[in-house]
């Protein structure tokens, strides 16, 4: 077997196996990325492979510059992508991006202990200054919601320049006055 016939073997075994799996994204049919972890996890990394034209007789080049990783420390980084090698050298010659993310998956808690984030102690320093004024005009953008029902009511009554036409309120008028005696008593 050919190299791109092993590539395209594998790639539909790929498929398969994680159709409807939101963790994995086929960029191209050589280029994917997979996240290991959910996304509220603070210890989830993604993992872009690239499949160079030889593989799998030559490793795959694995990354891990994708923006979802920029919180984790370039240490932390260079453990995984070392750790990801070795898998990569013992299963070099056969179809391993399933066994990668798998052993991803697995491990992520021992790749990932000595995670530290780097952004959130930025975040929480900018935040504490900024975070007053922010809140006070997300207040003040906030329109009220009307529904559809209320809207039309709302164009019936107005004019084409959104005022009420004059007399709207003359019937509120006269209910008050009679009420209030616009009557002569002699």
């Amino acid at each position: 077997m050919t190299a791109n016939e092993d590539q395209e073997m594998e790639l539909e075994a790929l498929r398969s196996i994680y159709e409807g799996d939101e963790c994995f994204k086929e960029i191209s049919p050589v280029s994917f990325q997979f996240r290991v972890g959910e996304l509220e996890d603070s210890k989830a990394f993604i993992l872009d492979i690239t499949w160079p034209e030889t593989y799998p007789e030559t490793a795959p080049q694995i990354s891990l510059e994708a923006f979802f990783n920029n919180r984790i420390s370039a240490e932390t980084k260079q453990l995984i992508l070392a750790k990801l090698e070795e898998q990569v050298e013992a299963n070099l010659g056969a179809a391993m991006m399933y066994t990668l993310f798998e052993w991803a998956k697995e491990n992520q808690e021992t790749l990932m202990e000595n995670h530290k984030s780097v952004v959130t102690a930025v975040t929480l320093t900018s935040n504490s200054e900024v975070s007053a004024p922010a809140t006070a005009a997300k207040k003040k953008e906030k329109k009220e919601q009307l529904t559809k029902a209320q809207k039309r009511r709302m164009i019936n009554k107005t004019d084409h320049k959104g005022e009420l036409p004059r007399g709207w309120n003359w019937v509120d008028v006269i209910k008050q006055l009679s009420k209030t005696g616009g009557k002569d008593e002699d």
